[in-house]
């Protein structure tokens, strides 16, 4: 029997043959990833997702205590971009704040207003009717099934000029991804190679600024 047709949840092109990675390690045996050859995100079909439920209960098992300096320091490289590229008062929205949100303590501390909007922690839909200087979105693009639909909807928030700031790990090499202790969160389905920012930028009225390590940064155009 043929295998089934797989399509990317970002550029929705076809995908069809072999899984580009199958992982082996406990719980997640023999769960699948595909990589697409134009847009270059990896991803996990639906069929592998977990429920909202269950994602919600694996999401309160994080300590994200907006006290824990640590976190604080992590976060701080999301911060960093807003307050060195934007000017002080600049307005914003941190998408996905989580269960303890503390970027968005973080940014107003600086001196820059930051409304928080997450779909389980703070469903608050008039928040994605206004729009913002910045929109920031920290350890969250991992975790969505439909990144293209998060983006149409973000994209038209952002005033000319404004940034948006998503911090997710990305592969390198298939080598360092079937090692990778990432993939073992049942919640990561989806994951954004440098190319793959490169082809947002292309695809959306976004400029691609800036790209560390973990965190990339688009300017509206």
């Amino acid at each position: 029997m043929p295998r089934k047709t797989e399509q990317c949840p970002l550029c929705r092109e076809a995908i069809a043959g072999e899984p580009w990675f199958v992982e082996t390690r406990a719980p997640l045996q023999g769960r699948e990833h595909f990589q697409c050859m134009h847009c270059h995100v990896v991803f996990v079909p639906q069929r592998f997702h977990v429920s909202d439920a269950e994602a919600k209960a694996l999401y309160e098992l994080h300590e994200n205590n907006p006290n824990d300096i640590g976190y604080r320091k992590f976060l701080a490289r999301a911060a960093e971009p807003v307050q060195r590229l934007l000017p002080q008062g600049s307005s914003g929205l941190d998408f996905g704040s989580g269960p303890g949100p503390t970027l968005s303590l973080m940014l107003n501390e600086a001196g820059f207003p930051c409304s928080i909007f997450d779909i389980f922690y703070a469903n608050n839909p008039e928040r994605l009717q206004q729009t913002y200087d910045f929109i920031t979105s920290t350890e969250v693009f991992e975790h969505l099934a439909q990144p293209r639909q998060v983006l149409n909807q973000l994209v038209p928030l952002l005033n000319h000029g404004g940034l948006l700031v998503i911090m997710t790990q990305r592969p390198k090499t298939i080598d360092r991804y079937q090692k990778w202790t990432y993939l073992l969160d049942p919640t990561h389905i989806t994951f954004f190679r440098d190319e793959t920012f490169q082809w947002i930028a292309q695809h959306w009225p976004l400029e691609l600024i800036e790209l560390h390590k973990d965190v990339a940064v688009l300017q509206k155009r």
